[in-house]
């Protein structure tokens, strides 16, 4: 496991090209991942998933999320959701709002709501049809 505390949540950690971390993550501040990271990464402030970058796991926590890279894990994001268009992502997401950009990959679910009522889905509304005349 990777542990990183600091003060604030300005401080940025970097996982470089060549890093490959076995297990799960915790850190108060902002992450970067180039490498690779198989295991539930939570963050609390910023994280930034590069062209490069691929994380596998249970599950990922973080204010905002911008992913370029490669995503198969559940996403739980405070505030906004970012997928680019070089982005692969395979799994279920809930955030604050969502963007993503043409050409994008993704596979799941994804909503748009308040990440404190988490971790229950909650059912979806039903389409009530009008009956033809």
């Amino acid at each position: 496991m990777l542990f990183a505390r600091k003060q604030t949540t300005s401080s940025l950690t970097y996982l470089g090209e060549k890093c490959e971390v076995q297990g799960d993550i915790h850190l108060e501040g902002s992450l970067r991942v180039d490498g690779i990271v198989h295991g539930t990464v939570n963050v609390q402030g910023d994280m930034e998933i590069s062209h490069t970058g691929l994380v596998e796991g249970p599950e990922i926590r973080a204010r905002n999320l911008v992913i370029h890279g490669v995503v198969k894990a559940r996403i739980v994001v405070e505030g906004k959701l970012s997928v680019s268009r070089t982005a692969r992502l395979e799994g279920d997401a809930t955030a604050g709002a969502i963007d993503i950009e043409g050409g994008a990959f993704y596979s799941g679910h994804m909503a748009t709501a308040d990440t404190k009522s988490l971790p229950g889905t909650g059912r979806l509304p039903e389409l009530v049809g009008r009956e033809p005349q």
